[in-house]
């Protein structure tokens, strides 16, 4: 296995007394697809949090191309080349779809990712570039999430639960564009609870329980028994 790009070493994470995270190690190389899953409140969206920088953590747990990222502000990580695509999208109702976009640019990395090339990625984004955000459906606002998120040029994209309440028609959609996404080198953790998809779609699996990794391995080797034991701790 090649030298990992993101490593997280014993990784505990807290919501004032309450703990969330308890001790995770997890390695990612550049260029996979990683698949978080578990359950509900397994600690899934808490370890991208603070992956990005949006929960604190100590310096040393979180490596990311051999540096420390754990103690740094959330506008320090993405500037270093790591975006998130929230979950619930958290666009800025306010501002058309063109606008949300080119938001999502200002830190000025260079890379593949423009306004052009996320429209002709999701057409419909073209289309309706001057509507307001929040005038789109739940599935064109997830586009724009992901389009906002490459348009930062990052080498690492973090997917919390991307399809979550979509239909499934606009599922396949955001997942049929994923291998364009990665093309060139992007490597990315997708949090998914539909297990068939995040097989299917992930180099390697991490199954979380309860803060904790219950499971891991390559997503062609894990089998169904296997996660279900991990889901539910059996």
């Amino acid at each position: 296995m090649p030298d990992p790009v993101l490593n997280i070493d014993a990784l505990d994470a807290h919501y004032g007394d309450f703990q969330a995270l308890h001790g995770v190690t997890m390695q990612v190389t550049a260029g996979e697809v990683l698949a978080l899953i578990g359950a509900n409140g397994a600690g899934k969206t808490t370890l991208l949090r603070a992956v990005a920088g949006l929960l604190r953590s100590r310096s040393g747990a979180i490596l990311w191309q051999g540096r420390p990222i754990g103690a740094l502000r959330a506008d320090q990580i993405a500037a270093l080349g790591i975006a998130m695509v929230p979950e619930g999208r958290l666009l800025f109702d306010s501002l058309t779809v063109e606008e949300n976009l080119i938001i999502g640019g200002q830190l000025g990395r260079r890379g593949p990712w423009t306004l052009e090339r996320v429209q002709t990625l999701f057409p419909i984004l073209r289309e309706r570039r001057h509507f307001p955000a929040n005038a789109l459906s739940g599935g064109q606002q997830q586009m724009v999430a992901i389009g906002r998120a490459l348009m930062a040029n990052p080498e690492l994209i973090l997917m919390d639960e991307i399809s979550l309440g979509l239909a499934p028609v606009v599922i396949r959609q955001i997942y049929d564009a994923l291998p364009a996404i990665v093309a060139e080198g992007l490597t990315a953790i997708i949090v998914e609870q539909d297990i068939t998809r995040a097989l299917s779609v992930s180099h390697r699996i991490y199954c979380l329980q309860e803060g904790r990794v219950a499971l891991t391995g390559p997503s062609v080797d894990v089998t169904r028994d296997a996660i279900a034991r991990a889901y539910f701790g059996v």
